[in-house]
């Protein structure tokens, strides 16, 4: 488990202040307790994308770390490159540290546009960490919907109204297509439950192989919520069951917290301004198909932890 005062110690950080990410961005503090799961060298890329974006405007970085910027589709293939190098050159005997590498991507450059990069990074083996920081659709461009935007949220290609109640299709489940991968360390986490991500961060770098992390990144302007709610807002995701903090540890599925008794994610949904159409009339339905997939989602992981234990 992470231990918050050796974590206090890290100095200086690997993602510095100063940068031009909104004020309560969820990407920007998971990226500062993900780097906080290794002390060897990292090497980072980055999507375009708001992290990339608010951290690097030029001639200025916020990185304090090797940084490379890819294109939107690219983070996984980009990163494999710098690591079969490293790797090359440890070989001849140019390089005798160990070092790290990491990606990140939001869901945009992830689940949609870098998804055939990232399913061929993980058949190859490379040897990295791939996190995704996922706030639930396009927000570097405005806010456009993403196959992990949740059913029923309003985005500015999904616009809640006479036509349509917002995004008609459920998310996609990601964690689960790169487990069918059968790579040695799968996680999703969030920044609200830190002590979990960061431990889920040390167990992904530690891993020989490719490791994945889907983080839960709140975003106030996509989601319309005060910005200083933005951990309270993760919190209330892990706590309705919304995101389940669960790991895939060499095939073995397993819950790492688990909410004594699960709230109504209708206290998910009604703080943020993107959902609030469900709470109207002929919309009020809508909220009860959500819970039943959430409540079905549950059961189904439930099943997973259970039958894969049993496996091991």
């Amino acid at each position: 488990m992470a231990n918050i005062k050796e974590l206090s110690d890290k100095i200086p950080e690997r993602l510095g202040p100063g940068h031009r990410l909104c004020a309560g961005c969820g990407a920007s503090i998971a990226v500062r307790q993900i780097l906080m799961g290794t002390e060897d060298p990292v090497v980072a890329v980055s999507a375009t994308g708001c992290l990339e974006v608010g951290t690097t405007i030029y001639p200025f970085t916020a990185w304090n770390i090797p940084f490379m910027h890819n294109a939107f589709e690219n983070s996984a293939s980009t990163i494999s490159g710098i690591e079969t190098a490293y790797r090359v050159l440890k070989k001849k005997g140019k390089i005798k540290k160990e070092i790290k590498f990491v990606a990140f991507g939001g869901d945009g450059g992830t689940y949609d546009i870098g998804l055939q990069a990232l399913s061929g990074a993980l058949e190859r083996g490379h040897n990295f960490v791939y996190v995704c920081y996922d706030n639930e659709g396009y927000m570097n461009t405005g806010t456009q919907r993403s196959s992990a935007t949740p059913y029923g949220a309003s985005t500015t290609t999904a616009p809640a109204g006479k036509v349509i109640p917002g995004k008609v299709q459920f998310r996609k489940d990601l964690t689960a297509i790169v487990a069918a991968h059968r790579i040695p360390y799968v996680a999703q986490a969030t920044i609200s439950n830190w002590n979990d991500l960061i431990t889920k961060s040390q167990k992904a770098f530690a891993v020989e192989g490719p490791a994945f992390l889907n983080v839960f990144s709140p975003c106030h302007r996509g989601w319309h919520y005060p910005q200083e709610n933005t951990v309270e807002i993760a919190k209330l995701a892990v706590e309705t069951g919304f995101w389940p903090l669960i790991e895939v540890e060499n095939g073995i599925w397993r819950f790492t917290y688990k909410p004594k008794q699960r709230k109504p994610v209708e206290e998910f949904l009604k703080p943020q301004g993107r959902f609030k159409h469900l709470f109207t009339g002929q919309n009020k339905p809508m909220l009860a198909e959500i819970q039943k997939n959430i409540d079905d989602n549950w059961k189904r992981l439930e099943h997973l932890c259970e039958a894969t234990c049993k496996i091991a």
